[in-house]
């Protein structure tokens, strides 16, 4: 019996032992499982993390397709681009300035398919921003590409402008874009040009305008589609080149790029901005070297053969490469007149120009009459058919039409002349060629001070040059109740200058020392204000709007430069009370200190006579200045990114007190 407990107790201390080990094995599996837990999950969120990168970039990268009813809305400025491998048409950006001053800019693109007569739509989340004045060339590398770089973006009331500097490239096979990051790139810029010469993208002048000044280029530079890379071409300073401007025709030949026309304006001092129309041709000549294929780049000035066919000296044609002849064709154009005291007047272009890129040779493109059956048979006549098109003969003197109204067929008029078919004149249009077709979209014209912007699209068979087709009319209504001149320079405001010397030398030295005594105080109190708003960090509400307009500097000071070069819709004691850009206190004071000295009398100073009025007149100007004197700095600032240097800029503010502004359409540009 004793032996028989003695067991049990054996076999119950070998079972407490069982299960303790047990258990022991349990709590180490449970504390293995722990420690390999982190590694599983980090697995699992790898593949998460994973899953959820491809799922952005295919929502990033998801191309919208939708067919339209016709070509895209009315629009400036824009591009239209010919399909490297395809029969296709591109259209990408553009501008429109509705009739209350508002700026809308497009980021769209579109396709068109001659064959179908059909236009598509593409929208993707990756694209580039909305801009117009930019410049896009196609490659048919890799099924076709189309790469874009610069342009222009403005505020709704163009108070503020941005000029891009990045380069896009589209894939037309996946309808796709794709930004291309570079640290060396040329500057912002618009109204450039860019041409494609083997695997290489030239790119050439433009110009740069922060709202004030317009600045114009004339750098070369070069992109590698195999690379991916910029380079800027340096010339020696003794080396032929053309000068700055913007809005040239730029076409590749077998020997380089030709560059041919163009606008800038020029700046003197004390003088009104003129507008330079540029008539002179270049060749860009690209030679590869045998060794190493880098190529090397010499610019020569090309003599144009003296001949009745080459144009007149106009702003705004535009130029396709006919690929398949090897020529240019120009279409439209702008030539701004001046009339003696009677203003400016504008002379608009439907002719048809060819341009041999390899002789230089000029060729005027007039449409054919059809060869008739009979000779018996009497010309057919209609009666007089409005019509919007330049009805203009074969000869080049009948290809324009200046400002005049819209013109009548006459009642004898051939049905079958060709000229009929003409599209009303114009700048600026959008032109591609397409095999042998000509495709011209949209442009704008002037008539009086009102502009519009056009949206019928037209063609041509080149290689017949028999007549355009219509395949879509205009939407546009022209109101042909103007005067037919621009006359936006003959009634200029009088000059608000007081040079009668009314004041005298001491006087004037007397408010002069005045000035100097106090700036030291304006300068700190500017100082204190502008410290209190960037240190308080819980600024009450009657801080904010101080801190929201330090913010907003820099669109103040663009909106102010808007309002000060543009006089004509100012009151006169707008313009002489306001600083103007590039304006010191003293020569602020001294074309407007009757006008402070009468606000003195006005505001109680009835009692004050002659040196005494004219210190309370000037403590007036002094105040007013100061309030500005923030934004006259930043204007400083960006005239100085303009090219200004600090004598013209005092230049620009005194004629931009004077009421002075060129007049000219920002499309001149």
């Amino acid at each position: 019996m004793a032996k028989k407990s003695g067991t049990n107790k054996a076999t119950a201390k070998a079972a407490k032992k069982e299960r303790a080990a047990q258990k022991t094995a349990r709590k180490e599996k449970k504390k293995a499982s722990k420690t390999s837990k982190p590694e599983d999950q980090d697995d699992e969120d790898l593949e998460s993390i994973l899953d959820k990168i491809r799922r952005e970039w295919e929502e990033a990268h998801t191309v919208t397709e939708e067919v339209v009813e016709g070509p895209p809305s009315k629009r400036a400025n824009a591009t239209l681009t010919a399909c490297p491998n395809g029969n296709h048409l591109w259209s990408i950006g553009g501008e429109f300035f509705s009739e209350d001053g508002k700026a809308y800019f497009y980021n769209d693109v579109f396709r068109y398919s001659p064959e179908k007569n059909e236009w598509r739509k593409f929208i993707s989340p990756t694209c580039p921003g909305p801009r117009s004045a930019h410049s896009v060339v196609a490659s048919p590398v890799g099924g076709g590409k189309l790469f874009l770089f610069g342009g222009e973006f403005s505020s709704l009331y163009q108070n503020s402008f941005h000029h891009y500097r990045d380069l896009w490239v589209f894939d037309i096979p996946t309808h796709s874009w794709e930004r291309i990051e570079t640290k060396i790139r040329p500057s912002a810029r618009s109204g450039h040009r860019m041409a494609m010469w083997k695997h290489y993208i030239v790119l050439f002048g433009g110009f740069y305008d922060p709202g004030y000044r317009t600045q114009y280029l004339n750098d070369t530079w070069l992109f590698d589609t195999q690379a991916y890379k910029w380079k800027q071409i340096d010339f020696k300073e003794s080396d032929r080149k053309p000068s700055p401007r913007s809005g040239f025709s730029f076409l590749p030949n077998s020997e380089g790029i030709v560059l041919y026309g163009g606008y800038c304006k020029e700046y003197v001092k004390g003088k009104r901005p003129v507008g330079v129309i540029l008539d002179d041709t270049w060749l860009l000549r690209i030679t590869l070297d045998p060794a190493t294929a880098i190529p090397t780049f010499r610019w020569e000035k090309r003599r144009v053969p003296s001949s009745a066919h080459v144009p007149s000296p106009r702003a705004g044609a535009t130029m396709a490469l006919w690929n398949t002849r090897g020529m240019g064709v120009m279409f439209g154009g702008v030539t701004d007149v001046e009339r003696d005291e009677e203003g400016m007047e504008s002379m608009f272009w439907a002719d048809l120009c060819g341009y041999n890129l390899e002789n230089s040779k000029w060729t005027s493109m007039n449409l054919r009459r059809p060869k008739k059956a009979g000779t018996g048979k009497k010309k057919q006549v209609r009666s007089a058919i409005p019509d919007t098109a330049d009805p203009g003969d074969s000869e080049n003197e009948e290809d324009k039409t200046g400002t005049s109204q819209t013109k009548t067929t006459c009642p004898e008029q051939d049905v079958d002349d060709p000229n009929l078919t003409k599209p009303t004149a114009r700048y600026n249009a959008m032109l591609a060629v397409l095999r042998n077709t000509l495709y011209i979209y949209g442009g704008i014209l002037e008539r009086g001070s009102r502009e519009y912007t056009l949206d019928d699209f037209y063609t041509l068979q080149l290689d017949k040059l028999d007549k355009y087709s219509c395949l879509r009319s205009m939407s546009t209504v022209i109101h042909e109740d103007v005067e037919s001149s621009s006359g936006d320079e003959s009634d200029s405001d009088t000059d608000t200058h007081d040079e009668d010397g009314s004041d005298t030398d001491e006087d004037y030295d007397e408010t002069t020392s005045d000035m100097k005594n106090r700036g030291a105080k304006a300068k700190k109190s500017q100082r204190q204000e502008i410290d209190i708003g960037e240190e308080s960090k819980a600024p009450s509400s009657e801080e904010e709007p101080v801190v929201a307009a330090v913010a907003d500097l820099r669109t103040q000071a663009s909106a102010f430069m808007s309002a000060s070069a543009q006089n004509a819709g100012r009151s006169a004691e707008d313009i002489l009370s306001t600083p103007a850009p590039g304006e010191t206190l003293a020569m602020f004071y001294a074309r407007s200190r009757e006008y402070w000295a009468q606000k003195a009398h006005s505001r109680g100073a009835m009692d004050s006579r002659g040196k005494q009025l004219r210190r309370d007149g000037f403590g007036l100007a002094e105040e007013h200045y100061a309030e500005y004197k923030p934004i006259l700095e930043e204007v400083e600032k960006i005239l100085a990114e303009a090219g200004l240097d600090e004598k013209e800029m005092r230049e620009v503010g005194r004629d931009t007190g004077a009421g002075g502004s060129d007049g000219q359409s920002r499309n001149r540009r």
